[in-house]
């Protein structure tokens, strides 16, 4: 009897370290894409954010990241303006420099405008396309409010573009009583279907043993048919798994004493939200300051020039008079 239970025991052995080595080989396989161009190192990132000469600012972080600031100033700033900022929270993939129309415009429009790029995202420092936790990103989040504030904006509206609709939703739950206003875009609870292609199997498989093994491995291909970026050295389209899951829908709802000025917009082509998704995202914004826009002509990511003007225009109706 105990010889049988001794061989069991080294069957179970033997099959567990099996697929221990053979997780570890599936992990450490080459990932690679022919799809998507291979992002900037952080060290790259360093140079190219020494060598940046239009406006901007760094953020040392609480933990000790740097952080890049994009800054849009305008020509002019009438008086009931010159304390507002307008802060640009970025979509999966891209960073502040991708929104230059949307800067340049706002700011034409009288408004302070700035544009962070989250870490590990365009010129900021930290691991390419990769987050520790939920709790770092909102810390970086609150923190560039926070910086913000001590340039002497005491007013400051976030606007969150995709993935940055949840950036600013997580912003706003942290620190209700920083902002004074929300514009939300492109983004919503519930996705089309179909729009990005399933991996496979075994990429499923090797996501989830490199994730194990190396969580802080870019394994996760971010692409879809028509995605802008694919030229911009500073975009990223491989990401970790954990920055994929960070996010979590049931978390991405506004308090209900949270009454501020806010705007819900989507335009009528997105390619990946519905209107009617966005709208059900809308009808949960809390308070009676609210607005709902469909923006024609619009893409998820393509914005014609005058649907940014829309937007200014919003900000004139709910800030501007103040």
């Amino acid at each position: 009897m105990k010889k049988l239970a001794k061989k069991i025991l080294i069957i179970i052995l033997s099959i567990v370290a099996a697929i221990f080595i053979l997780g570890l080989i599936i992990a450490f396989l080459p990932a690679g894409s022919t799809r998507t161009p291979v992002g900037i190192s952080p060290e790259e990132a360093a140079a190219k954010r020494q060598n940046f000469t239009q406006p901007h600012h760094l953020i040392t972080t609480s933990d000790g990241e740097t952080l890049f600031l994009r800054q849009w100033n305008p020509d002019s700033i009438e008086p009931a303006k010159q304390n507002i900022a307008v802060l640009i929270l970025h979509g999966v993939t891209a960073h502040s420099g991708a929104y230059q129309t949307a800067g340049k415009i706002i700011a034409n429009g009288g408004y302070t405008t700035f544009g962070i790029d989250y870490r590990g995202h365009g010129l900021s420092g930290g691991n390419r396309a990769d987050y520790s936790g939920k709790d770092r990103w909102i810390a970086d989040l609150s923190e560039t409010v926070h910086f913000i504030k001590e340039l002497g904006y005491s007013k400051v509206i976030i606007m969150g573009h995709s993935l940055g609709v949840g950036a600013a939703i997580y912003t706003a739950k942290n620190i209700p009583e920083e902002i004074v206003g929300l514009m939300l875009l492109s983004g919503a609870y519930e996705g089309r279907k179909g729009v990005r292609e399933e991996p496979s199997l075994f990429q499923k498989a090797q996501i989830l043993a490199s994730s194990v093994v190396r969580p802080s491995h870019q394994v996760v291909e971010y692409y879809r048919d028509g995605m802008t970026g694919t030229e911009d050295p500073l975009f990223n389209f491989r990401y970790t798994l954990r920055f994929l899951t960070m996010l979590k829908m049931e978390e991405l709802i506004l308090p209900e004493e949270l009454n501020i000025p806010t705007l819900v917009a989507v335009g009528d082509k997105d390619e990946l939200f519905e209107v009617e998704k966005v709208k059900e995202l809308y009808d949960l914004v809390p308070g009676d300051q609210k607005e709902f826009l469909v923006l024609p002509d619009t893409y998820h990511a393509r914005f014609p020039n005058e649907s940014w003007e829309k937007l200014v225009d919003w900000l004139d109706a709910n800030f501007s008079n103040e």
